[in-house]
């Protein structure tokens, strides 16, 4: 009876494992389907409107295509790195734009949680909540932060989708126009679809000072589609990726080792006049130390 009972557990040990890993490569191989080259549409429209200012003015309609590739940088079991090339002009001569990163991490504990006003604080999260979940990093196009959160990716009914919802900076089409607020609240879902995958926002404008709740000025919408084409449209950008990733990578250990000091952030908006990735994208500017040192002038001690 002894080994019945052992058998037994063995069996259910081992079938639950199984499912767990199974599950893990399922949430593996959605990530890296937002890999490739993509036709993008980016939608935005403010919803509603909560502000007591009888004067408000919401914020336009704002729709615009681009080419993009999306370059796996990094492949572990427990991490996966992907950045965003914008391609523009012509296609003989593309010029390329280093956009975004997102950073996929499986049962991360170690967060920044944006704050408003460049701000970022450290949290630390225990196991339990973040059990088999995925976090996802985001970047700016300087590889300084920009928000993160944790969520589960669902498989269901033949979608696969991951949800959260996070503070974070205004996006880049707000913030040279609008001063009236200081924190996005993001929710995020990624969907992959059959034409290749969905960012679906529905996000709230935020005003947050010290001491003081939270206030709503409005409601957004977001509806970001990638729509995957031949990977030979994008060569442009994945000639200038092996160009540059090199330089990029010396980018990333150093905010990485700034990352790992598990401290609260605050960055300056510019230093000498000039927003951080004006500074990390002059060419010359290639080797570490020269790229510790502008990354950290811009750290507020």
């Amino acid at each position: 009876m002894k080994n019945v009972l052992v058998v037994t557990a063995l069996a259910l040990f081992l079938s639950h494992t199984g499912n767990a890993q199974s599950k893990k490569k399922k949430d593996r191989e959605a990530i890296k389907k937002m890999c490739g080259c993509f036709e993008v549409t980016f939608n935005f429209a403010e919803t509603f409107n909560y502000s007591k200012d009888s004067l408000y003015k919401p914020s336009k309609m704002k729709s615009d295509k681009a080419l993009e590739w999306a370059q796996l940088v990094k492949d572990d079991k427990n991490e996966i790195v992907i950045q965003h090339l914008l391609q523009v002009g012509n296609p003989e001569k593309p010029y390329i734009v280093k956009h975004w990163r997102q950073d996929w991490l499986y049962q991360n504990q170690d967060f920044y949680r944006y704050d408003g006003d460049n701000k970022w604080v450290y949290e630390f999260k225990p196991k339990k909540e973040v059990r088999k979940q995925w976090t996802q990093k985001v970047y700016q196009v300087d590889d300084s932060p920009r928000y993160e959160g944790s969520g589960t990716w669902v498989h269901v009914d033949g979608k696969s989708y991951w949800e959260n919802t996070t503070d974070a900076p205004l996006p880049r089409r707000e913030y040279t126009k609008r001063s009236d607020y200081n924190v996005t609240l993001r929710g995020n879902r990624h969907e992959i679809t059959d034409y290749g995958w969905l960012h679906d926002q529905d996000n709230l404008k935020i005003i947050r000072e010290s001491g003081k709740d939270d206030v709503k000025l409005a409601a957004e919408k977001g509806y970001n589609t990638y729509v995957r084409v031949p990977d030979s449209r994008c060569q442009g950008a994945q000639d200038w990726w092996k160009k540059n990733e090199a330089k990029w990578q010396l980018v990333r250990n150093t905010w990485d080792n700034v990352y790992n000091r598990n401290a609260n952030l605050s960055l300056e908006k510019k230093v000498d006049n000039k927003p951080l990735y004006k500074h990390l994208f002059k060419k010359d500017v290639k080797e570490a130390a020269k790229i510790d040192a502008i990354i950290e002038s811009f750290i507020k001690k």
